[in-house]
């Protein structure tokens, strides 16, 4: 691992590169090879899972790359992009009124651009406070000019916490791009890269373990498969792979473990917590429509990052000056 971890940004890009690639090569080879063997109608519903699964995985390895060639700008443009669709996936569903047009505008138009011209700026300070106290102040201010009055507290509170979620949680991800470390500098992207990896680890750990264990739920009517068991096997598997990928970090394997375990736990929660609006709006999935993502929305698959990125962010800023 210390040789991994001497080797320069560009070895470790391209190892990374090949191992990311070369490993969904031949998962995606060897699930093909499984769906030809299975025609019964079981193993057709498994094949649409699988494909719709293994799209999404690819996108998102697509997309992490694209980020990266990108550099810091580009990156902030695109998850400034994907922060504007999770948005509108959440808002088509929160059922609002005429009179909420405006704080709709102040929330795509205004709120959305300043929150990532705040973090390319590095403007880590206001860009934690912009939306928790200036904007959750403000929305309901206009939505009050409006005039309207009816289930006004219900309303405000979907779309402060649709801003909360598809735009402060998600813009944490590529401010990880902007954070300088000593020693670590312009290797910002790994970061983003650890995040993504230990998250998703956790989500399919997590399922494949409530599969197995078939636990009683904790909340039954909200999800059928989460328990708390299942919950720690996801984050225990997701801190091994990540105190394993600690030399693209600047965390030893122990902060690694520790960070990575924080990360996953906080996606996956998040991910209960998304399952629980959902529920709550009545519908299977954000996009309630077959998205490029996959069977679902976009929402539904960074709504664990959107939880996950912010708290990781966090961490990571508070462990490195506590010790600086």
């Amino acid at each position: 691992m210390g040789h991994l971890r001497a080797l320069t940004v560009d070895q470790q890009v391209g190892l990374l590169f090949v191992i990311l690639f070369g490993a969904l090569v031949v998962v995606s080879a060897v699930s093909g090879l499984v769906m030809l063997r299975r025609s019964d109608q079981e193993g057709s519903h498994w094949h649409q899972r699988v494909k719709a699964e293994l799209r999404a995985i690819w996108a998102g390895a697509i997309v992490f790359w694209l980020a990266w060639v990108s550099g810091a700008i580009g990156a902030t443009l695109l998850f400034a992009v994907f922060s504007f669709f999770a948005l509108r996936e959440f808002i088509t569903l929160a059922h609002t009124r005429r009179s909420d047009h405006r704080s709709l505008i102040l929330a795509f138009f205004v709120v959305l651009p300043a929150q990532y011209l705040l973090v390319g700026f590095r403007t880590f300070d206001l860009f934690t406070v912009f939306i928790p106290v200036y904007v959750f102040i403000a929305i309901p201010v206009i939505s009050a000019l409006a005039g309207d009055p009816e289930r006004f507290l219900e309303r405000n509170a979907k779309i402060q916490w649709g801003v909360m979620v598809c735009i402060y949680g998600l813009s944490h991800a590529p401010a990880l791009l902007l954070l300088e470390f000593k020693n670590y500098e312009g290797r910002g992207a790994f970061l983003v890269f650890f995040l993504v990896v230990v998250v998703a680890t956790a989500q399919r750990t997590q399922e494949g373990a409530a599969r197995w264990l078939r636990r009683r739920p904790v909340a039954r009517h909200i999800d059928r498969s989460f328990s708390y068991r299942a919950w720690a096997i996801g984050a225990t598997t997701a801190a091994i792979v990540g105190a394993a990928l600690y030399w693209t970090t600047p965390f030893k394997a122990g902060q690694a473990l520790a960070m990575a375990f924080i990360a996953a736990g906080a996606g996956s929660f998040g991910d209960f917590v998304m399952k629980a609006l959902k529920k709550d709006a009545g519908v299977p999935s954000w996009g309630n429509r077959s998205a490029i993502t996959g069977a679902v929305g976009l929402l539904d698959r960074v709504a664990p990052l959107c939880f996950a990125a912010p708290v990781f962010f966090h961490s990571v800023r508070w462990y490195f000056q506590f010790r600086g």
